[in-house]
């Protein structure tokens, strides 16, 4: 998935939750800029984003998000041909809090 296909979905998603239909996404936005982007709405966003584009972040991915720019990158990352291709999850994946031990149960469970 390229970078324009990504902020016009990102666009939408944008203008839902802030309620904003003249919100222009650009890559050194941040939650600065934007009015109603608190911390509540920050999580309703990435839960957004994780849906809207089938992927999923660790802790520590988003807290390093600096800008809407970070979060396309960190999108196309983690949609790239090599991350869907193989069924395996993307490396981010592994490194986040729900890894998989070799029996197939989360660590997190054990």
């Amino acid at each position: 998935m390229q970078s324009p296909e990504i902020y016009a979905r990102l666009t939408q998603l944008f203008h839902d939750l802030f309620d904003d239909p003249e919100l222009i996404l650009s890559a050194t936005l941040t939650a600065k800029d934007v009015d109603g982007w608190d911390s509540l709405n920050h999580v309703r966003l990435v839960l957004s984003v994780q849906k809207a584009f089938g992927v999923r972040f660790s802790a520590s991915e988003i807290s390093k998000l600096g800008n809407v720019g970070e979060l396309v990158q960190l999108i196309e990352i983690n949609v790239s041909p090599s991350a869907q291709g193989d069924g395996a999850p993307h490396p981010s994946v592994l490194h986040g809090t729900r890894r998989e031990n070799q029996s197939g149960s989360n660590a997190s469970d054990e």
